[in-house]
């Protein structure tokens, strides 16, 4: 029989209770960053990952434009330098293999794309979660998940909640949640357990990929090669190995758990380069395809889902990590919303966990999460993250189909390489697969709302600064620019313990008199679009007088 984890069971110095706030099943970066995101907002949030350790497997390493600029905002990546080159902040990229595409980002964010191992990112987050609070539990994999029609101590009052039953070291244990969110990958256990469904589309090639030791050091050189039978994706590994991918139409769909051989991967190399590709040792070795997924919801219920448990697709054009990663930032934003506002909770701490203002606001937001205001703040995710999902989609089966060695293609393959190489892609290609181009659904009348503030040097009472030193505390950042300050002052007044109110000298390429900022870097208030004092009622709790 199951038991409860009681609070003098303590793993690594964190105690594990019965209850938490947030469940979130699995410890990859995206649900070790969700976690940091949760607890830095006063969240309590337990994760459950049923690895002991985290994985040196050799996985993604790109993370796109706009999820930097978003993790640099958020202060887990550092400031980026100011340029001394001039206005370009330009990276070379590709589509389907196809060189030349340019990725920009604004002169004033850092540069376009980062390379980082999988593995170092995932510490990174666990370090910051575990900093922030959270509760992580390593080596507990998720066998049943229930949603309650009550909260967990069986009171007729509050929000449903989520009875998750894990395996972990020393037994079974029970965790109740307000919310529960799958971040545990492409086989998802919470996406089975919870029900949801999802629109799929199967398998057409069969990719092999793994660190190998080449006989002859120098029978392939880095790159992407394509050669009338497929492709040969190479690149320098530790140690003086190869990581090595191949791509051709001749192998049929596998089952990406069928074992790989280091002799299959040699065999496959060969044939697609026409020569002898020997191989002497090789690990990490394994299968995957164009197998994709899309879930029809993001949340089902208190349950949410997040990264390749949501999505998935053919690796290719390394938007897999990045988009999974953006999910986490969205949903750590709107569950630590909902979260505050079935419970009370009175503003963030913030990543420098400081502590609430000693002075008490004249008025105070009250709780104000039932029903459905609360059911559109927890919609609102799906509404902002599915979409961008379905974009990647789109675009990775595109760049499989151009990846067919198929004669016929070579003219749509030079036509893409030539508009490259005129910088006639940067406009969409590139904003595309960097997802600068996401805009959130606004709901409002202002072409601002939903669009992301560039980073902006700010001339302030406090001396100057810019938009990402300033939304590093982890706040939402309202900028006034001089007009009718007290008037927006007064309409946030109810709300300013959530708040970072700046003053700031009018900024030309603003051209606002003042905007409200979500801690990622996006807009949710303008002054040609709904009240302000209507768009915190929505984000925050509606607002009340205190009592004399």
């Amino acid at each position: 029989m199951a038991r409860t984890v009681r609070p003098a069971e303590v793993r690594a110095g964190v105690e594990a209770r019965a209850r938490a706030d947030v469940v979130v099943v699995g410890g990859g970066p995206v649900g070790m960053l969700l976690a940091a995101e949760l607890a830095v907002r006063g969240t309590d949030v337990v994760l459950l990952e049923h690895r002991t350790t985290t994985s040196e497997r050799p996985k993604a390493t790109t993370l796109h434009a706009r999820t930097v600029q978003c993790l640099t905002r958020r202060g887990y990546l550092p400031h980026p330098a100011r340029r001394t080159d001039g206005d370009d902040n330009t990276m070379p990229f590709h589509f389907a293999g196809i060189s030349g595409l340019d990725i920009t980002a604004p002169p004033t964010e850092p540069a376009p794309i980062l390379k980082v191992p999988q593995a170092d990112i995932e510490r990174l987050f666990e370090a910051r979660a575990r900093a922030a609070g959270a509760r992580v539990l390593r080596g507990h994999e998720v066998v049943d998940l229930v949603q309650e029609p009550s909260t967990a101590d069986g009171s007729p009052q509050g929000p449903a909640g989520v009875r998750i039953e894990a395996e972990g070291p020393d037994g079974p244990v029970v965790l109740h949640a307000r919310y529960a969110v799958g971040a545990d990958g492409a086989r998802s256990t919470v996406r089975r357990l919870a029900g949801f469904e999802a629109d799929t589309w199967p398998a057409t090639v069969t990719a092999l990929m793994g660190q190998v030791r080449l006989r002859e050091a120098d029978a392939l050189s880095p790159g992407w090669h394509r050669t009338p039978r497929g492709w040969l994706v190479v690149k320098g590994a530790p140690g003086g190995t190869t990581h090595l991918r191949t791509l051709s139409p001749r192998l049929p769909p596998t089952d990406r758990g069928t074992p790989l051989t280091l002799e299959e991967l040699s065999e496959e190399a060969s044939y697609v380069a026409g020569r002898d590709i020997a191989m002497t040792e090789g690990q990490w070795l394994s299968r995957f395809s164009d197998f994709t997924r899309l879930v029809r919801t993001y949340r089902r219920g208190s349950v949410f889902l997040a990264g390749d448990a949501a999505h998935v697709h053919f690796p290719v054009g390394g938007q897999g990590l990045s988009t999974g990663l953006l999910d986490a930032v969205a949903l750590g934003w709107t569950l630590s919303l909902a979260v505050a506002r079935t419970t009370g909770i009175a503003g963030a701490r913030g990543d420098a966990g400081a502590p609430e203002n000693a002075a008490a606001p004249a008025h105070v937001a009250t709780p104000g999460g039932a029903g459905e205001e609360l059911d559109a703040l927890l919609d609102s995710y799906d509404a902002e993250r599915r979409p961008v999902a379905r974009r990647v989609i789109d675009n990775t089966r595109a760049q499989v189909a151009l990846m067919r060695p198929d004669p016929a293609l070579d003219p749509l393959r030079d036509l893409l390489a030539g508009m490259f190489a005129s910088g006639g892609g940067g406009d969409t290609f590139g904003p595309m697969i960097s997802a600068q181009d996401t805009v959130l659904p606004a709901g409002s009348p202002s072409s601002r709302v939903g669009t992301f503030l560039p980073n902006t040097v700010l001339s302030t009472t406090d001396g100057p600064t810019d938009v990402i030193d300033l939304l590093r505390e982890g706040k939402p950042l309202l900028l006034l620019f001089g007009e009718e300050d007290e008037r927006h002052l007064g309409a946030a007044r109810p709300w300013k313990e959530h708040l970072r109110v700046v003053r700031c000298a009018p900024v030309r390429e603003i051209g606002y008199a003042a905007l409200l900022v979500r801690p990622d870097g996006y807009v949710i208030w303008a002054p040609d679009g709904d009240g302000l004092d209507a768009v915190l009622a929505r984000t925050f709790g509606r607002a009340r007088e205190r009592d004399a």
